[in-house]
């Protein structure tokens, strides 16, 4: 193989976006396009020139295809990517992984167990502040975790909800901003501190005409008794992106694209032991950390995964076991809201199927007069930066 044929199932907005950056990625070719819209199916195919399919089965049974970019809604990604892996095609899979943690986990199952390689669109891991953060915490500057914290908030109105059936609704988008929004965000805190062990939540809808959260807040505990905070919205201007984690060593700032790493000196459980001065404080000191200048976004991780499948890179950007981190924090966050207790990880799949089941035996599709298949504008500019 010398190059991967990608087909893209769900070409709506962003799947248009994947078909446009698959076919600047040297290492890959866009070989068929799938949508569920026959209308839809013949503008895109004709648009890239590609054979088009209505259905995904037909598609991944073609013998067309080494590999699948996943965009649909968040509900079906499962379904089709173990349709995928029986066929012996590989997925990269937009975020979320799955709706659910046993749906994820059944996904990283059979892929493993068929020999497939299993990807997730999490291409935030690219950015070169949080690979500072990453290496900060590698290194050990960090030190034994004390605290962690996190802030992420959206503005969402009612027309982005009102542009598609399947928004805001349990059973078309199985969660609100915990599921669509912030899964990049839960994923860069989980890659940089851990899962927590023990998640007591509350969620609400404030300002929408959804069926699903636009508001979630947690408190954590991790695993050695530290504690976080998490809090997420998509009700806010200006956007906020900010994490804190906080060690016995040091401490890592990330607030928007800015990041800041320092280094205590002594550690604070040497320092509250031996120092005699009663005023005196550690001594703190920043440090400059720098990461290879390397290719950033949604058309790193797809070169990375056409690399790793022809054997040039080793490893994926975000491998389908730790786009479970994610997945998990956020289905345990829902849980406590909805049950009002503390939830324990590892999470209980079953439990949460239930959950899950209740909520959309009780939803309604909205009707939509005319669906909106639009690109995120800030994605859209950022594709068109990314050109060569």
């Amino acid at each position: 193989m010398e190059r991967v044929r990608f087909g893209v199932i769900g070409v709506g907005g962003m799947g248009v976006a994947h078909a446009t950056l698959i076919q600047r990625v040297e290492e890959a070719v866009l070989a068929a396009v799938c949508s569920a819209s026959a209308e839809r199916t013949q503008q895109v195919a004709r648009q890239f020139g590609v054979p088009g399919f209505t259905d995904y089965r037909r598609l991944l049974g073609s013998g067309m295809v080494d590999a699948v970019l996943i965009a649909t809604p968040h509900p079906t990604h499962a379904e089709i990517a173990l349709c995928a892996f029986e066929q012996g095609v590989h997925v990269l899979c937009e975020k979320p992984l799955a709706v659910s943690v046993s749906e994820g986990r059944r996904m990283v199952e059979c892929a493993q167990k068929q020999g497939c390689l299993l990807g997730a669109m999490l291409q935030m891991r690219t950015e070169k502040h949080f690979r500072i953060a990453r290496r900060a915490v590698e290194e050990g500057i960090i030190g034994n975790l004390l605290r962690a914290h996190t802030i992420a908030t959206w503005c969402r109105n009612e027309a982005y909800y009102r542009s598609a059936a399947w928004r805001g609704t349990w059973s078309g988008e199985g969660g609100g901003v915990l599921i669509n929004q912030a899964p990049h965000h839960l994923d860069i805190f989980c890659w940089l501190v851990g899962m927590p062990r023990q998640v007591t939540a509350q969620v609400r809808t404030r300002y929408h005409q959804i069926e699903v959260e636009d508001e979630a807040f947690a408190l954590l505990e991790y695993p050695n008794g530290a504690h976080g905070y998490l809090y997420v919205n998509v009700n806010e201007m200006p956007p906020a992106r900010r994490f804190e984690v906080v060690g016995e060593r040091g401490k890592v700032v990330i607030d928007g694209e800015q990041v800041a790493v320092t280094r205590i000196a002594p550690p604070i459980p040497q320092y509250m032991q031996q120092t005699e001065d009663m005023w005196e404080l550690p001594v703190t000191e920043s440090v400059c950390l720098d990461v290879s200048a390397g290719e950033q976004g949604h058309e790193a991780v797809i070169r990375n995964f056409a690399r790793v499948l022809l054997g040039r890179e080793e490893r994926l950007v975000a491998p389908g076991e730790e786009a479970l981190w994610s997945l998990e924090l956020a289905n345990a966050i829902i849980l406590s809201a909805k049950q009002a207790k503390s939830v324990t990880l590892p999470l209980d799949g079953e439990e949460y199927d239930a959950l899950l089941a209740g909520l959309r035996s009780t939803s309604q599709e909205k009707p939509v007069a005319q669906e909106l298949r639009r690109t995120d504008p800030n994605i859209a500019r950022a594709i068109r930066m990314e050109q060569p």
